[in-house]
């Protein structure tokens, strides 16, 4: 029953990864690599190297300053949705006139294809024709550099990345808060419980196990979140908004001579932060009395 799924992961997944696992101990890139020319078929000519590509991307600075960026972003993406969503999803579980409406509104950028919600946006950071900065213009405020300026930058595109993911959470959290028994909350209430004893005694501890959940979704996704941060800035100002994933790409399919063996080195290393992050946090939850 499970062998077709087993097939397409295989095919899918497992041989990219075993090939970029392969690539990432050898010394190839874009002049030794098996190519054709015409009607000339040049063979590949890389060389098994070991752990020389991994010595040199973790001895090198480049990578700690990516990584400082990317985990920083990863951080201030997740807790900025997390606490949106949370407050929505709360919202939003109330009688309220109109609550169909304002759900599908928030929804709606998830309906949005990525690269298209991130197409708009860089429409609207436009420095000179960008209708944000023609709002600020007319309160008698400066234009702000929006793409240009690299601490500017950052807060642009972690802010578009909290608005493509606030609906996923919402929705996950929305679910989560209509499956806790409102008999609780109704007891609690004539107990005299407040609105803030009722949340965190009642909603917090209802919600843990599909917070974790979303987290750890949510934590992996941004963490390789390729689409905001090259589509928007193409990691720029210079490198001050370029993360793992995007400096990745760079290597293999920008810089030239194109590298593919380091490329798949930092893509290795980047599958194994994000095994690490997802081991330790289960070990948590574990601890914690969750099953996950």
């Amino acid at each position: 029953m499970v062998a077709p799924v087993v097939l397409v992961i295989g095919v899918i997944i497992g041989f990219p990864l075993v090939r970029g696992l392969y690539l990432s101990l050898t010394d190839a890139n874009e002049a030794n690599v098996q190519r054709d020319i015409g009607v000339n078929h040049i063979p590949a000519t890389y060389k098994f190297t070991g752990l020389d590509n991994y010595k040199a991307v973790l001895s090198d600075g480049v990578f700690w300053d990516r990584l400082g960026w990317t985990v920083a972003w990863t951080v201030a993406c997740v807790a900025v949705t997390f606490l949106l969503g949370l407050t929505l999803a709360n919202m939003l579980n109330r009688k309220l006139r109109g609550r169909t409406f304002y759900r599908l509104a928030l929804i709606l950028p998830w309906a949005i294809p990525a690269f298209i919600s991130v197409f708009t946006w860089r429409m609207l950071y436009n420095e000179k024709n960008g209708i944000l900065n023609q709002l600020l213009a007319g309160g008698g405020i400066d234009a702000i550099p929006w793409l240009n300026d690299p601490t500017w930058a950052k807060l642009s595109v972690i802010a578009v990345n909290v608005w493509l993911g606030v609906p996923f959470m919402l929705v996950t959290l929305l679910g989560g808060l209509q499956s806790i028994p409102g008999e609780l909350y109704e007891a609690a209430e004539m107990d005299g419980a407040g609105a803030w004893q009722r949340f965190r005694h009642i909603t917090v501890p209802g919600l843990r196990a599909v917070s974790s959940t979303v987290i750890l979704l949510s934590t992996i996704w941004t963490f390789n979140m390729f689409p905001v941060i090259f589509l928007l800035t193409r990691g720029g100002p210079g490198d001050a908004t370029e993360i793992l994933v995007t400096y990745a790409y760079r290597l293999s399919f920008v810089d030239s001579p194109r590298n593919f063996s380091e490329s798949a080195t930092w893509g290795v290393l980047i599958l194994v932060l994000l095994s690490a992050v997802a081991a330790v946090y289960r070990r948590a939850l574990r601890k914690q009395g969750e099953v996950w």
